[in-house]
């Protein structure tokens, strides 16, 4: 049995965590969610494990629309890959919703835990990288670390840009240290905002 097979499991309970999860609904974006995990020796964005179809709201409840696999994420992937040059010990995260009243909760979030929230301001973009398909990540990477004081920030965003959702962004080591993480982060949300 492969790294990749033995870290299948691993992926679908941190998806079971999460669907288990009512509040996270208020923090799916347009793009649904994608939860990628790196196991071990994986160098590729194609190795990387992800949920086929992203996540979505079913019944109002977050629902996987697909199996964990191999292959199936590509913008997610590519960024753990990237992030993973900076910070070995990033293998696995996921996207959620930004919007100005989240924003402002994830704001008193990191304060009250004490975490460096990140930003990629998509603004500052190289004009080259503008549109051109899969040719940002690097940048925006780059752009993050250097602006973190050269550490990945475990919670960060990126801001509107040409065609694309202003998205947040949660990293870690492990799949379920992640959704507890965006779990503890929706159920406040959604007692702060109810």
């Amino acid at each position: 049995m492969t790294d990749t097979q033995r870290a299948v499991p691993t992926l679908e309970q941190a998806v079971r965590r999460l669907e288990a999860c009512s509040e996270f609904c208020r923090l799916v974006p347009e793009v649904r969610v994608n939860l990628v995990y790196a196991p071990a020796g994986v160098e590729r964005p194609d190795e990387v494990l992800g949920v086929d179809g992203r996540i979505t709201v079913v019944g109002g409840r977050p629902h996987a629309s697909g199996p964990v696999r191999p292959g199936v994420s590509d913008h997610m992937a590519r960024l753990i890959i990237e992030l993973r040059r900076h910070d070995q010990s990033v293998r696995a995260g996921l996207d959620f919703r930004w919007n100005e009243s989240i924003m402002a909760y994830i704001e008193r979030y990191c304060r009250g835990q004490g975490m460096v929230l990140g930003c990629i301001d998509r603004t500052v973009e190289p004009k080259e990288l503008i549109g051109r398909d899969k040719g940002s990540i690097p940048w925006k990477v780059e752009y993050l670390v250097a602006a973190c004081g050269g550490k990945v920030p475990p919670l960060f965003y990126e801001s509107r840009g040409w065609g694309k959702e202003p998205l947040f962004f949660l990293v870690g080591p492990d799949p379920m240290s992640v959704v507890e993480r965006v779990a503890d982060i929706a159920r406040g949300y959604a007692q702060a905002f109810d």
